[in-house]
């Protein structure tokens, strides 16, 4: 089910305040009715980094330089206001994957197949409604070539239907002649665990992204460079902005120091994809999206519902200079993403996504609130949801009782998390490094974010602001009831509504095949189910990807036929691999 829009808001394009030197100043837009003429079917490159705040020139933070990120900005638009649904990885890239808020198919506990130990539950998967597909299958099925380098971690697995490739050398150079598609290349440099495994590079994307290789292999492909290795971009003596909620010590500065210089080379390896997208003549023809896969990766950023976990930076790239060095400051969320590229791609949004495009030609109107959840990360559990507008943020903490701060391990591997914990230890922090290892927490929390980016005066006390309160406190029980959410539901509870009281997850039905007319036919008896078939010719050549089954097949006699069913959430069924010769009418 959409979310419905109470007050029609219009989208302004601002110039931008600090605007990397060397680049044209931003063109002021005014309100925005429709959008410039595209291909029919454009090609879509997602350029995805990791653990990213608005640490970049064009976003305000001049501390380094971003070349190809600075190009992209002056030959696109600048989206400021993008949230992502959750402060950590995996629920967000579900809700990216589905079009659903995490918090309403059991997408929200970070991971769903970890942690079992803590838990006492088994392995799990989120179980959206069975009208849910991944949006990379249902652009399959209108044509795409759709192709995923190479991060996943969508709390369930991938249906065989949902890419042409996936793996760490998917390209859109694989593809038909002439066929439009659909490519992300993930980025892992700036990932939170590059500020302690050493430094964040990893030796394959030396050579993987810089040279465009989609063959090479290493035995060192997932090991991380170390310090001798690894290059430096970044002067260690710059002045690093440091946020008033960490200490300004020498070890935070070395933080912040590795923070950036794996921004840069990220930024490296982002113009290594631009320029073989240039080179292949593809450039006229491709919508490019440059964003972060949630905020930034130091403590008190990642995994919170303050800004600084949610608030990612968005660049959006039209071809021929459409709309070049515009800021547009709609508020966006992840969960539009899905019906965004849709509408681009000339498809019309299915009904059951819960976000809305914001471009295209089914641009909807511009949305009011953007929304947001914090359950389980790792080990530790809490309960929080978020509402905020293009000013304010309502914060609601289902466990006051417990304190904000959790201990998380992975995190506590962060040498600036390690500093916190020494000088709370010494009671060297100030009050605002303070605010985070509170014992308790407020029930409701109201921040005005224009005037306090860094949420730290709670103003849900304060009379003035009643009104804000109570109409983002309804605006905020008004999203949980349309999705579903269940806020502080045991994660036992969760468990046994997804798989509906039984101990096992459920699987999907084995596909059934027939012939009819000398054309094949496949159905499974589970509601939702994609369905997946290779045909192997009589030379025994099997397709590299799975085909989505859509309509009748015709398939050779001499032919070999593979098949397999999967519903989101479900085990899949079994390959069933048939000869042609043995369908029968």
């Amino acid at each position: 089910m959409k979310e419905s829009v109470h007050h029609p808001t219009k989208i302004f394009i601002l110039v931008v305040g600090l605007w990397l030197a060397g680049c044209s100043t931003p063109q002021v837009d005014q309100e925005i009715t429709t959008e410039p003429a595209l291909p029919a079917k454009p090609n879509i490159l997602w350029l995805v980094t990791e653990d990213l705040g608005h640490w970049l020139p064009m976003f305000g933070d001049s501390t380094i330089q971003t070349p190809n990120l600075s190009r992209l900005a002056a030959e696109g638009v600048v989206y400021p206001n993008l949230f992502s649904p959750s402060g950590v990885c995996a629920p967000s890239r579900a809700a990216i994957a589905t079009g659903m808020y995490p918090s309403g198919i059991g997408a929200n506990h970070m991971r769903t197949t970890s942690y079992t130990e803590v838990t006492g539950l088994p392995p799990y998967e989120a179980l959206p409604p069975p009208e849910v597909r991944m949006m990379s299958e249902i652009l399959r099925m209108n044509g795409y070539y759709c192709t995923n380098n190479s991060k996943k971690d969508y709390q369930f697995q991938d249906p065989v239907t949902a890419w042409d490739e996936s793996s760490n050398f998917a390209h859109w150079r694989n593809r038909a002649e002439g066929q439009p598609f659909f490519s992300i290349f993930n980025f892992t440099t700036t990932h939170e665990s590059g500020l302690f495994e050493p430094y964040g590079f990893r030796h394959n994307e030396m050579r993987h992204y810089h040279a465009g290789d989609t063959t090479f292999k290493s035995e060192k492909w997932g090991t991380r460079m170390t310090e001798e290795e690894t290059p430096v971009h970044v002067s260690k003596d710059l002045d690093f902005p440091i946020p008033p909620y960490l200490p300004d010590t020498e070890l935070v500065r070395r933080d912040l120091w590795k923070t950036y210089n794996n921004i840069a080379e990220m930024d490296r390896q982002l113009g290594a994809v631009l320029d073989q997208l240039e080179e292949d003549g593809l450039l006229e023809n491709t919508i490019i999206f440059f964003y972060g896969d949630h905020g930034g990766p130091l403590p008190r950023q990642k995994r919170l519902i303050y800004d600084s976990g949610l608030r990612s930076p968005m660049i959006i790239r039209f071809p021929n200079g459409i709309r070049a060095g515009t800021l547009d400051d709609q508020l966006v969320s992840f969960i539009d993403f899905a019906p965004t590229v849709f509408s681009l791609a000339g498809i019309a949004p299915p009904d059951h996504l819960n976000g809305q495009a914001f471009l295209g030609a089914y641009q909807s109107t511009p949305r009011q609130y953007i929304h947001a959840a914090a359950d389980r990360f790792d080990g530790f559990t809490d309960a929080i949801r978020a509402v905020r507008d293009q000013e304010f943020k309502y914060i609601r903490n289902y466990r006051p009782e417990q304190a904000y701060y959790l201990p998380v391990v992975y995190r506590e591997r962060i040498p600036t998390m390690q500093e916190l914990l020494r000088l709370r230890d010494q009671g060297e922090l100030d009050e605002f490094q303070a605010q985070w290892f509170r014992e308790t927490k407020d029930e409701e929390e109201l921040f005005h974010c224009a005037s306090d980016p860094h949420e730290l005066h709670n103003l849900a006390e304060d009379p003035a602001y009643a009104d804000k309160l109570d109409e983002l406190r309804n605006e905020m029980d008004r999203w949980i009831r349309v999705i579903g959410d269940q806020p502080n539901l045991p994660e036992a509870a969760l468990l046994s509504q997804l798989w509906s009281g039984a101990e096992q997850q459920p699987a999907t039905a084995d596909p059934e095949i027939s012939m009819v007319d000398g054309m094949m036919t496949m159905t499974s008896n589970t509601s939702g189910a994609s369905i997946g078939y290779k045909i192997i010719d009589e030379n025994g050549m099997e397709p590299d990807s799975w085909s989505v089954y859509t309509e009748p097949v015709k398939v050779p006699g001499s032919a070999q036929l593979l098949v397999q069913a999967h519903r989101i959430g479900y085990l899949p069924s079994q390959v069933i691999e048939l000869a042609a010769t043995e369908i029968s009418e």
